[in-house]
């Protein structure tokens, strides 16, 4: 049903495209039939305000992995430079806190770590909207600065660097769905201290998941169905556990390898100092406009 709703919204938008392209299309033949040039103005507006619609939503078509939907977890810590670089964390989450104003996304910081004295140490940002994550992802790794230092009285040229960290947010509850045809389960007689049996009937159980190879066992209960009961909720619990665990090993993967805030794995410098200049060091992509890295749009 998810998957409908999503696939019903792209259809919806995507007709909305063309009923407005249609409707300014009209207007433009009729206004050239009139001579008017009243509506020159508007008519410009709405295509500009059409184009830059269409360019973020066949942006979004590229956005086709797995998490890309979710909301995002955003984490930056400053690297190493001190004071500098825990200025250069704070720079970088007002620029992100910016650009998901713009988008229109809600933001929330769930942890901040105050520097010594400006900036952050670090920060978590939780990031609510569809597709965040699929923009925010290429965010992750060290962000470097070169500028005239502000805490330097002698003013002097400083490098900072900051790691980001971006992840898709995992979903609130982890449900364990177990077929019954995957269980094998065995009754016997509970046995004390010595291994021996301390019941006639056979009243304890041993639940084995055979995809996992989980085992289980329960004989503490009087009866085959309590014990049997008890046995299926440690169950749950271990699978839960076992979930748990790889998605954790899952959300590893997808923050890469672990790299330092330092010089050598920048994945993007923002030089202000002696000339200005921003280079996406992935793509060779760079600008002599530090301004548009602070309006974030970079992540489109």
């Amino acid at each position: 049903m998810i998957r409908l709703a999503e696939i019903k919204d792209v259809v919806e938008v995507w007709r909305d495209f063309e009923s407005r392209a249609s409707s300014a299309c009209d207007l433009i033949a009729l206004a050239l039939e009139e001579d008017d040039t009243s509506l020159e103005e508007s008519l410009f507006a709405d295509l500009e305000a059409i184009s830059e619609e269409l360019k973020d939503r066949e942006f979004q078509l590229t956005l086709s992995g797995e998490y890309d939907t979710r909301n995002a977890i955003l984490a930056i810590h400053a690297g190493a430079g001190g004071t500098e670089s825990q200025d250069w964390a704070q720079m970088l989450m007002r620029m992100y806190l910016r650009w998901t104003e713009r988008r229109r996304y809600k933001s929330e910081i769930l942890d901040m770590s105050p520097g010594d004295e400006a900036g952050v140490k670090s920060a978590v940002i939780s990031v609510e909207g569809k597709h965040a994550y699929g923009y925010l992802k290429a965010e992750g790794g060290t962000h470097r600065l070169v500028r005239l230092s502000p805490f330097d009285s002698a003013h002097m040229r400083h490098t900072s660097f900051a790691l980001v960290e971006v992840l898709p947010e995992a979903e609130e509850r982890v449900d364990v769905t177990i077929n019954p045809d995957d269980l094998r389960i065995d009754v016997y007689r509970a046995s004390g201290h010595g291994g021996q049996a301390v019941q006639k009937n056979s009243t304890a159980v041993r639940i084995t998941h055979l995809p996992s190879g989980v085992v289980v066992t329960c004989q503490n209960e009087r009866s085959q169905f309590q014990n049997k009961e008890f046995a299926m909720k440690v169950l749950r619990a271990r699978l839960m556990e076992l979930e748990m665990k790889r998605r954790a090993e899952e959300q590893a993967r997808l923050k890469g390898e672990h790299v330092s805030a330092e010089w050598g794995s920048q994945i993007r410098s923002y030089v202000l100092h002696p000339y200005k200049m921003v280079k996406d060091h992935r793509t060779s992509y760079e600008t002599s406009d530090p301004a548009q890295s602070w309006t974030a749009t970079w992540t489109h």
